[in-house]
């Protein structure tokens, strides 16, 4: 069994390969990032650019090494003052370079991901594709409002989850698609919105990861197409 992360240089994806490693579960860990990262145990990947072809090169280097049965995500961005990129407070903040943005690192890589990663795993075994979401892409739930690129981006990945478990689950029942909430991680993505974090609510990327593999390990086929927070409770959609 094989395992990769993409997202191996952010404070999670980092902590998530080394818990992956520390489980003793698969024979090979591929850690994916855009810039360089060492992690004792993974074998590293480094592309600046994430796009169909470094991905393509990616799949035919993992294929090499057997069957993946563990794909996860923990691509994200919410703010970046070097592109003067932060949450909308209102809808008149809003702007398409915004949206186009946040969607492509929240929406569009961890589609492009999916695309390539998925059919590498087996038909006949229990294989696991799960990206970085968050409560906030619930719609059902959404009683604030505002943050709209950060929610909308959010909420469509759940959705594109929801297709590929729905896919999937015509050519390989033991498949599982899962958007996974974090909770409020101590990362650059959540430093600037910490301040009113509950006490005790702030994880460490250690923590967070070891939550999210320990909800990972529990989940069947019936919990395909479903978001859940690293308590395990599902997040409606």
């Amino acid at each position: 069994m094989n395992a990769i992360i993409f997202g191996a240089s952010g404070g999670i994806g980092g902590a998530l390969c080394q818990a992956v490693i520390a489980s003793g579960q698969y024979t090979t860990v591929f850690a994916v990032s855009r810039t360089p990262v060492t992690i004792p145990g993974a074998v590293p990947l480094v592309y600046p650019q994430f796009d169909d072809e470094s991905l393509a090169d990616i799949a035919q280097t993992a294929a090499a090494q057997g069957p993946l049965t563990l794909c996860l995500s923990a691509l994200g961005t919410l703010s970046d003052a070097s592109q003067d990129l932060s949450p909308e407070r209102t809808l008149r903040a809003q702007s398409a370079a915004a949206f186009e943005a946040v969607f492509h690192i929240n929406t569009v890589l961890p589609a492009l991901i999916a695309k390539h990663m998925i059919p590498l795993m087996p038909r006949k075994e229990r294989a696991v594709f799960a990206a970085l979401s968050a409560r906030v892409g619930s719609i059902s739930d959404n009683r604030l409002g505002g943050w709209h690129a950060y929610r909308a981006s959010k909420a469509a990945l759940n959705m594109l989850i929801k297709n590929y478990a729905i896919e999937q689950s015509r050519r390989a029942p033991d498949f599982i698609a899962v958007g996974l909430h974090p909770g409020t991680v101590d990362t650059a993505l959540s430093s600037p919105f910490q301040k009113g974090v509950p006490e005790g609510k702030l994880f460490s990327p250690a923590q967070s990861a070891g939550y999210l593999l320990s909800v990972l390990g529990q989940l069947t086929p019936d919990d395909t197409g479903k978001v859940f927070d690293w308590q395990g409770t599902e997040v409606p959609a």
